[in-house]
Order: C-alpha cells, then sequence, then structure tokens
C-alpha cells in the first residue's frame, strides 16, 4: 500500500526558500494577497508597478526596468513576493527564477467594482497611488485609454487567455511541463484563495 503526501501551498526551493510571483488583471487583489503573503513568510514584497512607474507617470526604460527587477530579486535571498504582469518589457525573469506563480483569476463582476473604489479613494488622496509620485488624476481616468477602469474591462478576456496557456505549460498537476510545474490558479468568489492563504499560514507556523 502507498501513500501520497499532501501538497503542500507552496513549493519552494530544496532550501526552504519561497519565491512567489503574484499575476492576474488590475484590480484582482495581487497587491493585496501578495502584501499579506509576504507577511506570512517574512520577505520582501516587491511590487513592479513602483520599479517601472517613475514620479509624474514616467515610464522607466525596459532596460534599466530590468536592472531594477534584477537588483530587487538578488538583494532578497532568502525569498521574496513579487507581484505584477510585466512579461512583454522584461521577459520571464521572475518567472523563472520564481518557485511558486498563482494566478488571481476572479469573475469581472467580483473585482471590478474593487478597482472602482480603489481609484476613486486614490483620486481623493485616500489610499496611496500604485508608485510614488503617481496620483490618479480625473482626466486619466475616465478620458483616457490608460484609465486602469478601462484596461481592467479590455483586459479581463485577454489575461485570462494569456495565462490560461501559461497553465497549460507550467499548471501544478496538470502542466506539459513536467519539471516545471508551479502554477496554481484561484478563480471563483474567493473562498479557495482564502483557504489557501490560511494553509499557507499554518505551513509557516509549522515550520
Amino acid at each position: 500500500m502507498t501513500t501520497t503526501s499532501p501538497v503542500p501551498p507552496l513549493l519552494g526551493d530544496e532550501r526552504g526558500v519561497y519565491r512567489v510571483h503574484i499575476v492576474g488583471n488590475c484590480g484582482s487583489g495581487k497587491s493585496t494577497v501578495a502584501t499579506q503573503l509576504a507577511v506570512f513568510l517574512g520577505v520582501p514584497y516587491i511590487c513592479l508597478d513602483a520599479l517601472f512607474w517613475k514620479p509624474g507617470w514616467e515610464k522607466e526604460t525596459n532596460s534599466q526596468f530590468r536592472v531594477n527587477v534584477e537588483k530587487a530579486l538578488e538583494a532578497a535571498p532568502n525569498g521574496w513576493v513579487v507581484d505584477g504582469n510585466y512579461g512583454r518589457r522584461i521577459g520571464t525573469i521572475v518567472e523563472e527564477s520564481a518557485t511558486d506563480v498563482i494566478w488571481l483569476d476572479p469573475p469581472l463582476v467580483l473585482y471590478f467594482p474593487r478597482i472602482v473604489l480603489r481609484t476613486f479613494r486614490r483620486l481623493l488622496g485616500r489610499e496611496a497611488p500604485c508608485s510614488p509620485g503617481c496620483p490618479e488624476r480625473f482626466q486619466e481616468v475616465f478620458f483616457s485609454r490608460e484609465s486602469m477602469i478601462l484596461w481592467c474591462l479590455t483586459h479581463h478576456g485577454l489575461v485570462r487567455r494569456r495565462e490560461g496557456a501559461r497553465m497549460a505549460q507550467i499548471g501544478f498537476g496538470i502542466g506539459v511541463n513536467v519539471e516545471g510545474q508551479k502554477m496554481r490558479r484561484f478563480g471563483g468568489w474567493g473562498e479557495a484563495l482564502r483557504s489557501w492563504l490560511r494553509d499557507v499560514q499554518a505551513m509557516v507556523q509549522s515550520r
């Protein structure tokens, strides 16, 4: 008779170090989950938005952005939690370094109201911007193609297709890249995600 070990909520590496990449559409809860996870694990939280956007909403060059990200990862040898989707600008350096990739994929009807509320809170100065020196402005929010509200709507399906393709490659237990299976998806209304976070916390406390 054979027994199987329970699957841990995070894989980590052979040294017990966790490098976690959180992906998903804007407003899907990446920064909230990443911050909480970093606290549980006792590792730095690295926000890609903060490394890309310079004050005044000036974009970092792709080459310098990549350097910024590499330095941030190298500065955290004992693990990190990164959130953000910048593969087109920096390639796969975060994914390749990660021991775990977590895809947040809630229904649009659940998280769209959250991003609208967050945007208004930022407009009113009641919530910090995504990067220092980059406050939300009324004109950009409502009359720009760069609006995060518009971006959320137009990229919901795109992100699902992109991350779904990655799941097919590196999805835990399902990916064709058997050696690289490290990605998990959390959809639905949040209970599975909350349960997983509790499992992560319990895992850390038992170490």
